[in-house]
């Protein structure tokens, strides 16, 4: 990607609108010392003691996290949060950030936030150590005067706006805020207005989604369509193009260690490799940075190739940050493809 073209894509960012509707969490890291460590009196067992806690929006909280970092101008968070203390952290966590916009998240008595809580031991000189998570979920479906409420907030915002996100984390269907409701709202949102960039991505598998455009894994993209599950590169293009065809709309499929690639209606199809590994990885929110800065560049004129260049710089960096959910800066990026050490 030409240096001059990288700097006209970015340079935009800052006019840039995008709504992000989705299960937000509260990642509540809790870092342990183990040099600390007790032994319980009454159980005998031992004791971890927390010497710090810090937390951050997660799930759909860690495309925002990476808008942010991008420096849209303006974030609009659409999802709900509980009457809860988890609740509270979260709003904090979410409306500190710049350009972030309050006035389309829902705090509702009828849910709890959901939380991942991550106990990391923590010691000098060593990489951190993620414990069992704790997770705090909503296992019943999402009442309908909550649906309600956050559609009547995405049909205010999709006239205003450059973009959608569509972000759906819940592991049982209908209990988060991207519902069957919802999605037949979005249906009817993007029939109207056809150039309204609108990107999904679930953790359920994209399957009765309308025609948005679909951003998944192989493993994803094998089980919508049915194909065999041992498809070399090629045969991903050729899977990827076909399903974004039948669409009417993009598709991007991530390929872990082997990189991203990107199908469009009129059969263009791009593949951009992964950046090398540098030192040890984590690659929590790898994905969450992909659509994120797929999702800007596009926004911003980028072409289908540039996006793609874009979004594996972002997953390069934010995979060798330890210990956290991270996030990629234009200034890191813009580094990274122009071939300096970042």
């Amino acid at each position: 990607m030409h240096s001059s073209r990288l700097q006209a894509v970015t340079d935009h960012y800052s006019h840039l609108r995008i709504a992000l509707v989705g299960d937000f969490c509260l990642d509540r890291y809790m870092e342990i010392d183990p040099a600390k460590q007790e032994t319980s009196i009454e159980t005998g067992l031992p004791v971890h003691n927390v010497v710090n806690v810090r937390s951050q929006p997660g799930a759909a909280g860690t495309i925002l996290n990476n808008l942010v970092a991008l420096g849209i101008g303006e974030i609009y968070p659409v999802g709900f949060c509980g009457e809860d203390g988890e609740g509270y952290e979260l709003q904090r966590a979410l409306f500190a950030k710049p350009g972030v916009q309050a006035g389309h998240f829902l705090q509702t008595s009828q849910r709890r936030t959901f939380t991942y809580c991550k106990p990391l031991v923590i010691e000098p000189g060593k990489p951190p150590v993620e414990l069992h998570r704790l997770d705090s979920k909503n296992w019943t479906p999402t009442p309908d005067s909550v649906q309600g409420q956050i559609i009547d907030s995405l049909l205010s915002l999709a006239t205003k706006v450059d973009a959608i996100i569509l972000m759906d984390q819940v592991d049982v269907a209908e209990t988060g805020v991207v519902t069957t409701q919802l999605l037949d709202q979005i249906g009817i949102i993007v029939k109207s207005m056809p150039d309204l960039l609108v990107i999904a991505d679930s953790r359920r598998g994209l399957k009765g989604y309308p025609s948005v455009c679909f951003k998944m894994n192989s493993a994803e993209l094998k089980a919508l369509t049915g194909a065999d599950s041992e498809l070399l590169l090629d045969e991903l293009k050729s899977t990827a193009g076909k399903l974004a065809q039948q669409q009417g709309r993009n598709v991007f499929v991530t390929l872990a260690e082997l990189g991203i690639l990107g199908a469009s209606p009129d059969g263009e199809i791009d593949y951009a490799p992964a950046f090398p590994v540098q030192s040890q990885i984590d690659v929590v929110g790898a994905g969450d940075s992909v659509t994120a800065n797929l999702t800007a560049a596009l926004a911003a004129g980028a072409t289908q190739r540039e996006a793609l260049e874009m979004a594996m710089a972002a997953a390069s960096i934010v995979i060798h940050q330890l210990g956290t959910t991270g996030t990629a800066s234009v200034r890191e990026i813009q580094t990274l493809i122009r071939g300096e050490i970042v």
